[in-house]
């Protein structure tokens, strides 16, 4: 297969993976980031502690994790064709990339925010801020660096995923591979398609850590005041939050 075939298969498949991959990040991160949330404030000494519902998410989270992603999308199938119409393309595909996605973010999002340092929280509550004012002064704020990088760690999780999807007609780059790479023997084309997975994750990788870092260094230049800048919007008349504004 000559290059001028090659160019306009991969420029496809290129959008198909770019397309399923952009939207389940959408999903996962919406769906992810308050079910993470939940576990956290549902947990123990959380600020809605309640152990029942913790175990129930947990547990929930814990299985749709467990499961492999070829066995997910075949377990989805009907749901699938419930909710698009057909069982293969690239938006069937959303439907058990996202799913499968959610749950992995959220154990990530748990994580992040278990790190945030407790005293921040303990301060807001101390001045009458309420469980929401904790969550969107607090909690996400500060762990944002840490949310940032699982965000990448997602995004190249679902890229594998769409690999895989492509395998059960889904389109995309994994699709490409399978039906001429493999079925075909144009071994040309797989490693065409290997390198372009390996850059792409490479590059989603390179950006996500140097976010990351970014949102870390800001923070640290605060130095002491990051204690008080939840505060500000609170207060925003005390000694404490006139200094954040000044910094």
């Amino acid at each position: 297969m000559t290059w001028s075939e090659m160019q306009p298969l991969l420029e496809q498949a290129c959008w198909d993976t770019l397309y399923m991959v952009g939207w389940s990040t959408v999903i996962a991160v919406v769906g992810g980031l308050p079910l993470g949330l939940l576990l956290v404030l549902t947990d123990r000494g959380g600020l809605l502690q309640n152990v029942v519902v913790n175990k129930v998410i947990g547990q929930i989270v814990n299985v749709a994790r467990s499961m492999p992603f070829i066995i997910l999308m075949v377990a989805l199938m009907t749901f699938t064709r419930w909710i698009t119409g057909t069982t293969i393309g690239r938006e069937a595909a959303i439907v058990p990339l996202a799913i499968g996605a959610i749950p992995f973010f959220a154990r990530l999002v748990e994580m992040s925010v278990r790190e945030v340092d407790g005293g921040l929280v303990e301060a807001v509550q101390s001045m009458g801020g309420s469980t929401w004012k904790v969550v969107r002064s607090v909690l996400v704020p500060e762990a944002l660096p840490s949310l940032i990088s699982g965000t990448t760690t997602t995004i190249i999780a679902l890229i594998g995923y769409s690999a895989m999807a492509g395998t059960v007609g889904a389109g995309g780059l994994g699709d490409v591979a399978v039906r001429y790479g493999y079925q075909r023997f144009e071994t040309g084309m797989m490693w065409i398609t290997v390198a372009i997975l390996a850059v792409v994750i490479s590059l989603l990788q390179v950006v996500g850590d140097f976010a990351a870092r970014s949102l870390h260094r800001r923070s640290g230049r605060s130095g002491g005041l990051l204690l008080f800048r939840p505060l500000r919007g609170i207060f925003p008349g005390t000694v404490a939050t006139e200094a954040v504004k000044k910094s």
